[in-house]
């Protein structure tokens, strides 16, 4: 298998990458990512690019991730929000895992908010949940379904106590 060449071949793996938590905020559009190829306070930063921001651009495909490399005397992480703004974050020195844990907290969704997106995406995904709460408050709304018995009779052969109650 030709993707399975090179180091780390496992960060191209579909299950790798799903194992990603950080769901960038919406309002964040840019985030670029400054470090060197050498030096030891750069390693944190060289290390968090190699292995966590492959799943970041799997879980945020409408943020632009940039990396620029060997352009800055100590590593940061910057983030554009979409009205212009600027939030810079410190990785001087800082292991891979305090990086992706800061990001999570400042620059990250909370736990609620992923949850009820992911129920907002599901319920308009599958055009047969309906009620309370959802695109459709019948099943009658659905084409080709019969309307509700309350506005149209039922015709006799589809009614219970007239099919099974013959007296």
């Amino acid at each position: 298998m030709p993707f399975m060449i090179g180091p780390a071949p496992i960060r191209r793996t579909k299950q790798y990458l799903s194992y990603g938590k950080l769901y960038i905020k919406d309002k964040i559009k840019i985030m670029s990512i400054n470090y060197n190829e050498k030096g030891d306070h750069h390693q944190g930063a060289r290390d968090f690019v190699f292995w966590y921001v492959p799943q970041i651009q799997y879980k945020n495909p409408n943020v632009q991730i940039v990396s620029f490399k060997n352009l800055t005397p100590s590593p940061f992480i910057r983030c554009f929000y979409e009205n212009g703004k600027e939030l810079i974050i410190d990785v001087d020195s800082k292991k891979k895992e305090e990086i992706l844990s800061h990001c999570l907290q400042t620059i990250g969704k909370s736990s609620e908010q992923i949850q009820a997106e992911k129920m907002a995406a599901q319920k308009k995904e599958n055009p047969s949940i309906f009620g309370v709460g959802c695109e459709r408050a019948c099943i009658c709304m659905v084409p080709g379904q019969l309307p509700c018995p309350g506005i149209v009779k039922l015709p006799d052969h589809m009614r219970g106590k007239l099919k099974w109650n013959k007296d």
